[in-house]
């Protein structure tokens, strides 16, 4: 088989299962595994695939910078983010991820809503001019590829305010990898973030359901619940549930 047939094969496994053992493929097709390990470095390198210890996992399409990201899944986000926004209550103090889906919840969130909203992304802090709601915006290094505040400033800065809810944004969510992105400043300042909230929701439009990046955010165990409008015949779902999260759906 060419190496180009092999690696379409690749991701059609990967499309299919959700993930790749090296050693597995190697052993079917009768291929080394340094084969099938050079194949996957170089769909790593296209951004088709993330390597992991012993074979890979999908891509995230959610990885492009902030511009071109608005154009990735927005009916299925728009869908997200309403499900998203009926979980605030009047009165309650919520923490807004910066990303595409985020702002397209503020969209969603009543004009006329009381209440507090803290976050680290000027374009959602902007977005809320014309809302009731008290806004709180924390600053530090700005993170252009997804318009967000990352750095020491920012991450002492959010060590001092806490939240009822903190609305999670990232690139995949995989019942394996967990919550992943794409840069490690910005998968720490998730992580503060969360920690000063009683609750984590993740916002998760279709695109990103089986998917991962290079870094880690939290663990599943770690969020209150998943929203998300992905095909409940969608067998990701299933092994989510079975890793115990919580499914919201958006409808």
């Amino acid at each position: 088989m060419l190496a180009a047939a092999r690696k379409d094969m690749l991701l059609e496994r990967l499309r299919r299962d959700g993930r790749l053992v090296a050693k597995d493929i190697a052993a079917e097709l009768g291929l080394s595994e340094d084969s099938i390990r050079r194949d996957l470095r170089e769909l790593d390198a296209a951004g088709l695939a993330v390597r992991v210890y012993g074979g890979a996992l999908p891509a995230s399409p959610a990885v492009v910078d902030y511009g071109r990201r608005t154009a990735v899944a927005p009916d299925s986000k728009a869908r997200v983010a309403a499900a998203a926004a009926a979980l605030i209550e009047p009165g309650a103090t919520v923490i807004l991820d910066g990303g595409t889906t985020t702002l397209a919840m503020v969209a969603e969130i009543p004009l006329a809503l009381p209440c507090t909203v803290i976050t680290h992304s000027p374009t959602i802090a902007a977005a809320l001019l014309d809302h009731a709601a008290d806004v709180f915006l924390i600053g530090g290094q700005l993170f252009k590829h997804s318009a967000v505040a990352c750095g020491a400033a920012a991450v002492e800065a959010a060590q001092r305010v806490s939240a009822d809810l903190f609305f999670l944004g990232v690139t995949g969510v995989h019942p394996t990898a967990g919550l992943t992105t794409g840069d490690p400043e910005e998968a720490a300042m998730k992580r503060v973030l969360a920690s000063r909230a009683a609750e984590t929701y993740v916002l998760a439009s279709e695109d990103k359901i089986g998917t991962a990046s290079r870094f880690g955010v939290l663990a599943l165990d770690e969020v209150a619940g998943v929203v998300t409008d992905a095909d409940p015949a969608d067998p990701t779902l299933r092994d989510l549930v079975a890793a115990g999260v919580r499914l919201i759906a958006a409808d």
